[in-house]
């Protein structure tokens, strides 16, 4: 046995991880070359090890959530996470282009693979699990959540920051007679948001946030801010500030957080999956509104994230071998492990789901939030 396989075999112990174990969540060992890679490249390197083929474990979700709650990985960090930190740090990875990136390389990867994988109305984001026992019951009572916690009624403007396929505004405007205006950075998701919307009043555009100056009733953004980079979180919300048109108006942010103040995301995340993206905390968010707009309601509900993110697996592998050979096994792979891993952060509750309703300038009655409804 190699020094280096029993360095990680000890690192390992104390999460009751076994390697080549016969538990789920203990990972197989198939080329022994994953022990260097991981400790030159950290979780970059184990993820890469997994999509080459040179381990596997059949819960990946709970090898995951295991190794999160005895911060296994938080020992792994490698030279290159201490560059990628600095940059994060010190430059805008959000700025002019580079916002467009992750629009290019994940959101337009294909319509139909987003077909497979989500609800009927393709809400890409956290379900409320509540009161629901199916993904498209979970979703379509998150989009109810939010229309309640924002006092949807006929005839208000809104704006969706981030409308993705166009769900959300779609609801909004045949449920609740509400005019939409969704903004996305990717091509793909507009185009098939604009067919999903059609005959409704909903406008969707493929713009910037920060070119928005025009005003709305209400404002949400769901699963956009994870995007948007600790940089620009302060011009984010005088963005909504300038467009909410009357001192009672109402936003609502829903999205991922994270326990601790952070400037970058997982490497193997912003390499594979969400480019030039970064979770927001409790206190970088506070810090942005601060002076700005006026925190009316914050509800976390991290645990239905799992559940949403394991309802996805189970929906595109089912639906996998009707998928174009362009998503190879390499790509089905790194996709298992995006959503898979994803999960065991959830359940680990190192990752976080927050809606939070701020107003513009602080309401005249007391805020009374939805909950279960």
């Amino acid at each position: 046995m190699s020094r280096l396989r029993q360095r990680f075999e000890k690192l390992l112990a104390d999460a009751d991880i076994q390697l080549d174990g016969d538990r789920p969540w203990d990972p197989q060992i198939h080329d022994e070359r994953v022990f260097q890679r991981a400790l030159a490249n950290g979780t970059l390197g184990i993820g890469e090890a997994y999509m080459d083929g040179w381990w596997d474990c059949a819960a990946i979700d709970t090898l995951v959530e295991k190794a999160t709650r005895y911060r296994a990985t938080a020992k792994l960090a490698s030279p290159r996470d201490a560059i990628d930190y600095a940059r994060a740090k010190l430059t805008n990875q959000q700025s002019g282009r580079k916002a467009w990136r992750v629009g290019e390389h994940h959101y337009d990867l294909g319509n139909d693979l987003y077909e497979a994988m989500l609800d009927k109305r393709m809400i890409y984001s956290c379900g409320y699990w509540a009161a629901a026992t199916d993904l498209d019951q979970a979703q379509l009572d998150k989009l109810d959540l939010i229309a309640a916690k924002l006092g949807l009624e006929p005839g208000m403007r809104v704006l969706d920051i981030g409308c993705g396929w166009g769900g959300a505004a779609r609801h909004f405007a045949e449920t609740y007679g509400c005019t939409v205006v969704g903004v996305t950075i990717s091509v793909e998701q507009a185009e098939l948001a604009r067919r999903a919307c059609a005959g409704l009043p909903v406008e969707i555009r493929v713009a910037d946030y920060r070119d928005l100056n025009e005003p709305f009733d209400r404002i949400y953004s769901i699963g956009m801010f994870e995007h948007v980079g600790h940089k620009n979180y302060r011009t984010y919300m005088k963005v909504v500030r300038r467009c909410l048109n009357a001192p009672d108006a109402l936003r609502l942010l829903h999205t991922i957080g994270r326990l601790d103040s952070h400037s970058r995301i997982d490497p193997w995340i912003a390499k594979y999956i969400f480019p030039n993206s970064m979770l927001p905390s409790a206190a970088l968010i506070s810090k942005a509104h601060e002076r700005v707009l006026v925190l009316e309601d914050w509800h976390s509900f991290g645990p239905d994230y799992d559940r949403t993110l394991m309802a996805w697996h189970a929906n595109i592998n089912a639906a996998w071998d009707s998928l174009p050979p362009r998503y190879d096994e390499r790509f089905r792979r790194m996709w298992n492990f995006y959503l898979l891993a994803s999960a065991g952060a959830f359940r680990a509750r190192s990752n976080q789901l927050w809606q939070v309703v701020l107003s513009r300038d602080g309401l005249p009655d007391t805020y009374r939030p939805a909950r279960v409804r």
